[in-house]
């Protein structure tokens, strides 16, 4: 049944496979972990599906390290919320920011935690992380955008396995 359905999606023209899984790589959780199988399936080639996912997985990144702020200012309405945001705010980037050395292990550590494609380590969690850190879009974006480059090459390569084995 799961292949009839992919079989039926390979009709579509190609610009909705692009869409398709451009749209993919920007949700939540699924993000290009999910977006290049998906774009494999649907027919593109490995690079197509590996371009489109990953550019579709970057373009929440800009967004959320930006524009998150206001949730955190919603949530710190209530007494908890706002007693630990301001306490993991405080002493975070407290110290991020008076630490060069600090502030490069940050970037390091958010490659690292982007580029390991498991679930809830992608570019979305890593750009929350960035902008409860109050790191700077400017010194943000680099390493997550490589870490989604990483953890997309990786799936990239687990992808092919599993087709060349199927």
């Amino acid at each position: 049944m799961l292949v009839n359905f992919f079989s039926t999606l390979q009709g579509i023209p190609i610009i909705l496979k692009f869409v398709l899984t451009t749209l993919v790589g920007m949700c939540p959780i699924i993000e290009i972990r999910g977006a290049i199988p998906l774009g494999v399936a649907l027919g593109l080639d490995y690079w197509q599906a590996y371009l489109f996912s990953f550019i579709g997985n970057i373009i929440p990144i800009f967004f959320i390290v930006k524009y998150i702020r206001p949730l955190f200012d919603f949530f710190g309405r209530w007494k908890f919320f706002k007693r630990i945001i301001d306490w993991a705010t405080e002493k975070a980037t407290r110290k991020i920011q008076e630490n060069t050395k600090l502030q490069t292990a940050v970037a390091f550590a958010l490659f690292i935690f982007v580029a390991i494609p498991l679930p809830t380590t992608g570019a979305w969690v890593g750009s929350l992380i960035a902008n409860f850190l109050d790191i700077p879009l400017k010194k943000a974006f680099l390493p997550l955008a490589i870490g989604v480059a990483t953890a997309g090459f990786i799936v990239l390569l687990a992808t092919g396995a599993v087709v060349a084995i199927i």
